[in-house]
């Protein structure tokens, strides 16, 4: 539904609150806009179809202290806050809200960046969806409310009826640590859980679906059902008729993908180059994935076919034989292909073969307090390096049983849907190296992506990152994106170009050698001579004795960084989030600090100012 087409069906509404209705969604994204026609319809189906079936068991990690919160009182408001990095928690925070909506209850729903934590003390019914990113850090747009949450501010919270989903991935040592965080620090003011912890792995469903009906069962048990409208609609009710409206598009989801073809793979690095990085061009259908620039694409990889023989020759196994998982049965090549993890390995895997083996050395990895054993482990080894060393002698329905689900994996798209209509471009790193036995090892994403030919088809969905987005036009913008961090802020130069934007463009990129790793060298000079790209700072850190990176031209750049910053411009910061992204937050606290005219905590609260005015972005993984 456009926002057209909202215009027309609201025009002749008398009210003032039918006008700023209009006036506010006619600012809306194409994104916002298809939220809010599925939100719509959602409330209309829920509110006409009984929603009185029992809650499943959860499979959720098990609490020391039991839930023995009572139902909330039929009139409590029910607030549900998401804290995204890919946009998974907001879709489980609309799926519960539009529940409870249908059900009658009083429900607002929010953003984590969009909390007001002064409401905390006041909050009756809680429910928090929260992703942990990387190896325990809490998504950007939940940071401020995981702060001030573990905080000494945290309010006692003795009324408060809570719930926490958390989404993770245990391929890292701290799975879901800000959803375990979150939980037990909220038990620890007083609030009493309504229900279990839920923690999803990366297949998220198994435990967020019955997590959610048993939440919403809970929660919507005692308010009292819609009635049934009566009479005319009062003078300020908003109706938006949708029987006239054109069916949505049919959006490409996880569960149903989109297929995308190849039309363009080729190697943006020199031969000789220490990386092999892959710039893809794909062709997409822009119903199905309607991108913003700063979005993500998401793509069903496959595991590459010499590892699945690898696997299957380690244990002995025939490629053909046939294997019943979830209900469904298919040769264990086609598991091992398409469907399970081979490449990232993940605790439960490991408990399974150290039960199996009795291995000494997996079970002390496991213990509370090895943590950084288990992630030497994890980021050294695969499935296969395991199963070799340990030889646990399973079975093909053993083995399948034992691997997680196969994980999509997302990359930002570095090109601009108004640059490129019809195409979703990427930037790859493709990951591919010999172990210290000299055997090969890939990343099936990067892989896969790098493997495909001319022609060949990806399932691909849309990963939305509302958080990653270009200011106004006459706003100045700093991009920091070292490697293929650097995939949105083309994508942001072809956009202001595109657009006419007046703001200055500044970029920071940085590798290790300028002749053989700057990517799309050609394309920044070329926007450098157009007046579209209007300044680029390079970091190659190894062509010099001394190593120099981004953070390091930052700090050169100290003067002019804090004057574009001091006079509005928007910072956006793009790659790795381990090193690359605390350095980079350090070099700016001390540029506060050498330009600002601030002590250090002074310069810490004024980056805080920046994130909470929504002018510090950051992509980070």
């Amino acid at each position: 539904m456009s926002a057209g087409t909202l215009g027309t069906s609201l025009a002749g509404l008398p009210s003032d609150g039918a006008r700023a209705l209009l006036e506010t969604v006619r600012e809306l994204s194409q994104e916002d806009l298809t939220w809010l026609s599925g939100y719509a319809a959602g409330i209309a189906a829920g509110r006409a179809t009984s929603r009185g079936a029992a809650a499943r068991s959860i499979s959720a990690t098990a609490l020391a202290t039991p839930p023995v919160a009572s139902e909330p009182a039929a009139d409590a408001p029910v607030t549900v806050v998401y804290g995204t990095h890919s946009g998974t928690s907001r879709g489980l925070g609309e799926r519960l809200a539009q529940r409870l909506t249908a059900a009658g209850a009083n429900v607002r729903l929010l953003r984590a960046s969009d909390y007001p934590t002064r409401e905390l003390a006041k909050e009756k019914t809680l429910v928090l969806i929260v992703a942990t990113h990387g190896d325990g850090d809490p998504a950007d747009d939940t940071r401020a409310l995981y702060e001030f949450v573990l905080g000494r501010r945290a309010p006692k919270l003795p009324g408060l009826k809570f719930a926490v989903l958390g989404l993770g991935d245990s391929s890292y040592p701290k799975f879901c640590h800000v959803a375990r965080q979150l939980d037990e620090r909220l038990a620890e003011l007083g609030a009493q859980r309504l229900q279990a912890r839920g923690e999803c792995d990366v297949d998220v469903e198994t435990v967020a679906a019955p997590w959610l009906e048993q939440a919403a069962s809970a929660l919507s048990s005692s308010s009292p059902a819609p009635a049934a409208p009566t009479g005319a609609p009062a003078r300020d009710a908003v109706v938006i008729p949708l029987r006239g409206a054109p069916p949505a598009p049919p959006l490409a989801t996880r569960a149903q993908p989109a297929v995308a073809s190849v039309l363009a793979n080729q190697p943006i690095t020199a031969r000789d180059a220490g990386k092999r990085v892959v710039h893809l061009e794909l062709a997409v259908d822009e119903a199905a994935v309607p991108y913003q620039t700063g979005d993500a694409l998401a793509v069903w990889p496959h595991n590459p076919g010499w590892l699945v023989d690898e696997v299957l020759s380690s244990l002995g196994l025939r490629a053909d034989e046939p294997v019943t998982r979830d209900g469904r049965e298919l040769p264990l090549s086609r598991w091992l292909t398409c469907e399970l993890e081979l490449t990232k390995l993940s605790r439960s895997l490991l408990a399974a073969v150290a039960e199996r083996t009795g291995s000494a050395e997996l079970a002390a990895v496991l213990q509370p307090g090895a943590e950084g054993a288990l992630r030497e482990l994890l980021a050294r080894d695969q499935v296969v390096d395991v199963l070799q060393r340990h030889a646990p002698g399973w079975s093909a329905a053993e083995l399948v049983a034992g691997l997680r689900p196969l994980a999509p994996r997302s990359y930002s798209i570095s090109s601009s849907p108004l640059a490129f209509p019809g195409e979703a471009h990427l930037t790859v790193a493709h990951v591919a190296y010999r172990n210290a036995r000299g055997q090969r090892r890939a990343g099936s994403g990067s892989d896969y992506l790098a493997r495909a030919a001319l022609g060949d088809g990806a399932r691909v969905f849309l990963e939305p990152n509302p958080g990653f987005r270009l200011p106004a036009p006459d706003v100045d913008v700093l991009m920091v994106g070292p490697g293929t961090g650097v995939a949105p802020f083309r994508a942001f130069v072809q956009e202001r170009e595109v657009t006419g934007a007046t703001g200055k463009n500044w970029l920071f990129f940085g590798e290790q050698h300028r002749r053989s790793q700057f990517l799309y060298q050609l394309e920044w000079q070329e926007a450098v001579k157009r007046g579209s790209l209007h300044r680029i700072d390079l970091a190659f850190s190894r062509d010099q004795a001394e190593k120099v990176y981004v953070q390091h031209r930052l700090l050169q750049r100290g003067r002019d960084v804090y004057a574009w910053l001091d006079g509005g411009a928007h910072f956006y910061l793009c790659g790795d989030a381990k090193r690359m992204a605390p350095d980079v937050e350090a070099a700016l606290i001390a540029i506060a600090v050498e330009h600002g005219g601030r002590d250090e905590e002074g310069a810490r609260e004024w980056l805080a100012e920046l994130r909470a005015q929504g002018r510090y972005h950051r992509d980070v993984y």
